[in-house]
């Protein structure tokens, strides 16, 4: 560590203290002023059962905005000023970063079951970018799959092939599959370490959808040289190359409002940031020392391996002493969004089970600092907000109903004496209360209409007009998809409390939602959206009107998954000039070349991957290479009968896992692209060689 480090570490961490003061103050003292109005707005003033409980949720509610809020104006307010002066990037010039050396570091890459030449191309593009920087020699490429389809995982092996043979990167870019796919991505990675990790300082983690800059790679490693205390380092990758509507609308305002959360994220959480487990770097041996994730040993969703790791990793790395930096300011750092909103609420299932399982970390976790346990409760409050908000709801209903259907309660339970509690209503209150939790909400978004505009960001929107509008069009889907998540999102609480189990599969990027699809999956919140708005039209006027922002989303929630998905909308939106992002309208050079690898298609075969990796000599050369040469007896009993089997009947009568234990054996491997080639010609195998 330098001389400089301990005054550095004793003043970011002074200065933490008091901007998360400051953070509490604000969103607590506006919480309890909001929480008292709501007090005088209800008509018993918190004299009921009914209304202790909308209070409580509200003021949960509330306090869970306005945390957002302040948020986005504190990184309002900082890029204003020019920044954040005690960021990481701001205590070196750019030519102390230059001057810095680099080491050996890793850039591994996780798969499981991702489509083999559209991940693949992205990795040869980041490679490329290190190429041109000439820095190349400093970093190693490593594909850690998890695949279990042969198809997918034999299709890997031969781009990987192809991959280094047309970058001459033999030695430099390395596959591995696991034979047993233990803990999800966090065991990937480890398996990793365990093998290779001690050849390198540094690791770089990326996603299938992530991209990164050979500058941001670069000065990502020069950083950690000069900040030997840092253990992660995150930066805050920007949503890109959406095609269909739900994509676009994803990518815009991760572009247009990140700046701002992101900034302001940074600021308040300083050296305790969080860690979202993809385009990041972090020192190899603290991670290694002090991130290994054990089981859960708690009951239901609280047993068993962690899924939601990065997060865990970073309270763990934090309480080992070192620092963990979110670094707006390094940019150039991509990912992308899913195509639909079945998509993303697929993947929000997982999420959810995940960051519930965090509690039982918030809860027993030994010596984790108080801002990883926020990050954590952040987490969790992603998701529990849902129920939290559908309980509101439903508590505002009942209370509708009592006040219309029920006798006025003069003496409600727990007020007894000889004076009644007189019910009041104050609609001048209410309508102020309204105000500023809608205020919270939308503010954020036209602050960040002002930021782009100050810093001339606005014309890679489309100008300031496009953009204005384009944030219009973002909130309008923005107040129709809220009621869909939160009925979603409660759903996955309750069946994540509840144990059931989950699949964990690849993402989907292109396929659209059919009408089919969308009537059977929001089928239920059309039902309850549809019923509450009948009751409420029944019960009161007021209350139906009231009730419309929640009911008429999730009635038109089929439609509005449709709509969304539609690629052709979504380029419609694009030529109109809206949700435009800069780096649609000025593409870096990472993202042409991803984009020109993406477009070349892949090599056309008449039989598939297995059939390939069986009578195509040079492919079954390279998957022999790849497969055990060691065989057991018992096992090779069993192989043996595979073989005879397979040149029988074709592969069509095995499944994915014997085709999988014939091609990871070499003996097996051998033997059956010498039967299949003197296969007779009508037999499934002479007829695949004619196909050839």
């Amino acid at each position: 560590m330098n001389d400089r480090a301990p005054q550095k570490l004793w003043r970011w961490r002074t200065v933490a203290r008091i901007r998360r003061s400051l953070l509490a103050l604000l969103v607590f003292g506006q919480t309890a002023i909001a929480s008292y109005y709501l007090l005088w707005i209800m008509p018993y003033h918190g004299g009921t059962a009914v209304e202790i409980g909308l209070l409580v949720l509200f003021a949960l509610l509330y306090a869970w905005i306005a945390v957002g809020f302040w948020t986005a104006v504190v990184g309002f307010v900082l890029r204003l000023m020019g920044g954040d002066k005690h960021s990481l990037l701001n205590r070196y010039s750019s030519d102390d970063l230059e001057n810095t050396p680099l080491v050996k570091t890793a850039i591994v890459l996780p798969v499981y079951h991702e489509p083999v030449h559209w991940t693949f191309s992205g990795l040869k593009a980041v490679y490329h970018e290190l190429e041109c920087n000439g820095q190349i020699e400093h970093f190693e490429f490593f594909i850690l799959s998890d695949s279990r389809n042969p198809e997918i995982w034999l299709e890997e092996q031969a781009k990987w092939h192809q991959l280094c043979d047309e970058l001459g990167a033999h030695g430099r870019l390395f596959y591995r599959r696991r034979g047993v796919n233990l803990n999800y991505k966090s065991g990937n990675v480890a398996d990793f370490l365990r093998r290779w990790g001690r050849r390198f300082k540094y690791m770089v983690v990326l996603d299938a959808d992530s991209l990164m800059s050979g500058r941001t790679i670069v000065r990502m490693v020069q950083l950690m040289e000069r900040e030997p205390q840092v253990g992660i380092l995150q930066t805050n990758p920007s949503i890109i190359n959406g095609q269909s509507l739900f994509a676009r609308l994803q990518q815009f305002g991760n572009r247009l409002y990140s700046s701002l959360f992101a900034t302001g994220i940074a600021a308040v959480q300083m050296g305790h940031a969080a860690f979202w487990g993809h385009n990041a770097i972090l020192r190899v041996e603290p991670f290694m020392q002090h991130c290994g994730l054990r089981k859960l040993r708690g009951f239901g969703v609280f047993e068993g391996p962690i899924m939601s790791h990065d997060f865990v990793e970073a309270a763990y790395i934090g309480r080992a002493g070192y620092e963990v930096w979110l670094e707006p300011g390094l940019g150039e750092s991509f990912e992308e969004s899913p195509p639909t909103l079945a998509d993303e609420l697929s993947r929000d299932n997982r999420w959810a089970k995940g960051n519930l399982q965090h509690l039982w970390i918030l809860c027993f976790g030994r010596r984790i600092c108080l801002a990883h346990r926020m990050a954590f409760l952040n987490g969790i409050m992603a998701y529990v907000a849902s129920p939290l908000w559908l309980a509101f709801l439903a508590l505002t209903t009942v209370a509708a109903a009592e006040l219309t259907l029920s006798p006025i309660e003069y003496f409600p339970a727990g007020h007894e004496g000889l004076f009644p509690l007189w019910p009041e209503w104050r609609p001048e209150w209410a309508l102020t209360l309204a105000l500023s939790t809608l205020a919270l909400l939308f503010v954020p978004k036209f602050l960040a209409i002002i930021d782009a505009i100050i810093h001339g960001l606005a014309k890679g929107f489309g100008g300031p007009w496009r953009l204005f509008l384009s944030v219009w069009v973002e909130i309008v889907f923005s107040v129709l998809l809220a009621p869909i998540r939160m009925l979603a999102h409660s759903r996955f609480v309750i069946a994540s409390l509840l144990n059931v189990s989950l699949s964990w599969a690849g993402q989907n990027r292109t396929e659209e939602t059919g009408w089919r699809e969308a009537l059977i999956t929001q089928a239920p919140g059309l039902i309850m959206g549809g019923s509450w708005a009948v009751f409420a039209w029944w019960l009161d006027v007021s209350f139906f009107i009231w009730s419309l922002p929640v009911a008429v989303p999730l009635i038109l929630a089929a439609p509005t998954s449709v709509l969304l998905s539609r690629v052709r909308v979504g380029q419609a939106i694009r030529r109109a000039g809206l949700l435009l992002i800069p780096e649609e309208l000025a593409p870096l050079p990472l993202l042409k070349n991803a984009a020109e690898n993406r477009a070349q298609p892949a090599s056309p075969w008449s039989i598939g991957r297995f059939e390939q990796a069986v009578l195509v000599p040079l492919v079954h050369q390279q998957q022999l290479a790849l497969a055990r040469p060691d065989r057991h007896s018992r096992r090779a009993v069993r192989l043996n009968s595979l073989v005879d089997q397979c040149i029988r009947t074709g592969p069509a009568a095995l499944n994915k896992k014997q085709i999988s234990e014939l091609c990871q054996d070499r003996v097996a491997l051998a033997e059956l692209h010498r039967r299949a080639w003197i296969a007779p010609t009508e037999s499934y195998w002479g007829q695949a060689i004619a196909r050839l």
